[in-house]
């Protein structure tokens, strides 16, 4: 694939034919295991049967390693906190790139902007599932730490960072999250995928057909989505497809449709990484259409492990009212699953609104060394006692 081909475009798109082709993902970051806090591998204890083996994997590892038939609810609850971690995590990063695009209403901005609420309603479907078979999201619990791996172990080898919008950025973070299944390069010890980690929680909805209760689940418009009570296993099947088809782990056919006219985010941020749109040729699917200007982009440099060391006392200031701002957003999430509903929900989106102010102070503050500028850390901070 040319990053700058000289042929036009042939065919455009189709949401969901566009996650069809395999050709494309060829060259996309090989994944490998890990987990970024040890709450998420806690959640992933009632595991018996599991091979030996299995234990010195990711909690995503040990809960696949479970015989299919040995799959009940705890099993699914055990399984949907990590993917409470595991679609947490992407916020940060994507957030951080969409903020350092100085003009919001590029094509770029608008990109990030999408996928950044398509994350949100995907936290809020495994949020709604757990509640729906008696769970409880611990959503602050599962604030991963930057840089990191991802939580429960999949797509090894994948260090997600905090950064602004660069080339390298969106291929080694934000591509390699998203990467589809049938792109990923297996190693001896292969880590399992978001996709198949997904489908086998959809097998076991089916298999254990459990009791679902709206009590406690969560309604509420996000983005361009509405968040709606899981009622019936339709219900289920549909929340689950929706996560694997708008990025996470897709394997799909070119004959399938999707609701609306948008790419899944890894060739969204294909496009953005090959400076092209995709467009289907006599040759497949290649990133050969009209170009997709990289936008100027505020320098954010790499979030240091630990956070930003010596910082002025003015800097200190601005990240800890982010930090408090991004860790009310987690307990708004948190109590909206535990009896808040819609209202803490809102609460949170609203706050989480208010968290670019101070990122981008942030990212216009130079570092010492005037290598880039500064840029939020998201630490969750202990909830103030009440």
């Amino acid at each position: 694939m040319s990053e700058e081909p000289d042929e036009p475009a042939v065919a455009p798109f189709k949401r969901r034919s566009f996650l069809a082709s395999a050709a494309l993902a060829a060259g996309a970051p090989a994944a490998v295991a890990g987990t970024a806090q040890a709450a998420q591998a806690a959640q992933a204890a009632p595991l018996a049967g599991a091979p030996a083996a299995a234990a010195r994997l990711g909690s995503v590892a040990r809960l696949m390693a479970v015989p299919k038939d040995a799959r009940g609810v705890a099993w699914l609850r055990s399984a949907l906190q990590v993917a409470v971690g595991l679609e947490l995590a992407t916020i940060p990063p994507y957030l951080c790139g969409w903020w350092s695009v100085k003009d919001q209403r590029s094509e770029v901005a608008r990109m990030i902007r999408r996928i950044v609420g398509d994350e949100m309603y995907h936290l809020g479907i495994v949020c709604n599932l757990l509640v729906a078979i008696g769970g409880r999201p611990q959503v602050k619990a599962a604030a991963p730490v930057y840089p990191g791996p991802l939580p429960g172990g999949v797509r090894a080898g994948v260090n997600v960072y905090l950064s602004g919008l660069t080339k390298s950025f969106v291929r080694d973070v934000m591509m390699a999250i998203e990467a589809p299944e049938e792109s990923l390069v297996r190693s001896a010890q292969a880590s399992p995928t978001v996709g198949e980690f997904y489908e086998g929680m959809l097998n076991a909805f089916r298999a254990v057909r459990p009791e679902l209760s709206t009590r406690g689940q969560v309604s509420q418009r996000i983005d361009s989505d509405e968040l709606r009570p899981v009622r019936t296993l339709d219900d289920v099947e549909h929340d689950i497809e929706v996560i694997r088809e708008q990025g996470e782990g897709t394997a799909s056919s070119p004959n399938d449709s999707f609701s609306h006219d948008a790419p899944a985010h890894y060739y969204a941020f294909g496009e953005i990484y090959h400076g092209r749109e995709l467009r289907q040729t006599d040759e497949g699917w290649r990133y050969v259409g009209p170009p997709v200007p990289f936008p100027e982009v505020r320098p954010m440099a790499p979030v240091p492990v630990g956070g930003w060391p010596r910082a002025s006392v003015h800097v200190g200031g601005v990240l800890y009212r982010f930090d408090a701002m991004y860790s009310t957003v987690l307990d708004s999430l948190d109590d909206a699953w535990a009896g808040g509903g819609h209202r803490s929900l809102g609460a949170g989106i609203h706050t989480m609104r208010g968290l670019e102010d101070p990122a981008v102070e942030l990212m216009e503050t130079p570092l010492p060394d005037r290598r880039g500028t500064y840029g939020p850390q998201f630490h969750a901070l202990p909830r103030p006692s009440r």
